[in-house]
């Protein structure tokens, strides 16, 4: 089976194309509610993280997420502390699933693919882009936040050109019929991959 990582940044639409190769039936991977049920279900995990960052990790049995945004945020050796702790468990935790899936392609949803280094741990990544003014639209009318909170936002992630550079393959997400032109298209090169009949 085929590991494929799709990636964007925020407001790209990274969720909508994932959604269509789930549509076809591919098994979806998302890493980022991942983590965040590994803080809370994983005695190891929550070990590592209390004993990092205090006990306070950790309110009425479930993971304190305020305080723990807290003591990361700014910072960007303690983020570096807490990404050392939750990515190799994330990775870990997807390896597993991975192993379970059938079919001959399967998906790993990430924001940040390139930057907790887990296109390490697949086969082929896709890069899902779209104009800097629509992603952040978007991402205000989702969020509800307002333009300089998502233009911070867009900021603190890699930019589109480097994503392009790394990324195996790019879909460019502005009409939706396009888009899924561009996911079937991929659904049947990783099929094809898969079966060993090109790369």
């Amino acid at each position: 089976m085929i590991k494929v990582a799709i990636c964007g940044g925020i407001g790209s639409g990274k969720s909508t194309v994932c959604r269509m190769f789930a549509e076809r039936g591919v098994a979806l991977y998302d890493s980022d509610s991942r983590a965040k049920a590994l803080m809370n279900e994983s005695d190891e995990l929550r070990k590592a993280l209390v004993a990092e960052f205090g006990e306070e990790c950790y309110a009425d049995g479930a993971l304190n997420r305020s305080y723990l945004a807290s003591r990361v945020f700014g910072s960007e050796e303690q983020l570096a502390r807490l990404n050392s702790i939750v990515h190799p468990a994330v990775k870990a935790d997807f390896l597993r699933w991975a192993e379970e899936q059938e079919g001959d392609f399967c998906i790993l949803e990430s924001a940040i693919l390139f930057e907790s280094g887990f296109d390490a741990v697949v086969d082929k990544t896709v890069a899902v882009l779209a104009p800097l003014p629509l992603r952040i639209e978007r991402a205000m009318a989702r969020d509800g936040a307002s333009r300089e909170q998502i233009e911070a936002r867009v900021k603190a992630q890699m930019g589109d050109d480097e994503l392009v550079a790394r990324a195996d393959f790019a879909i460019v997400n502005i009409h939706l019929e396009d888009v899924e032109k561009d996911v079937a298209e991929l659904a049947y090169r990783f099929k094809m991959m898969n079966n060993g009949q090109s790369r």
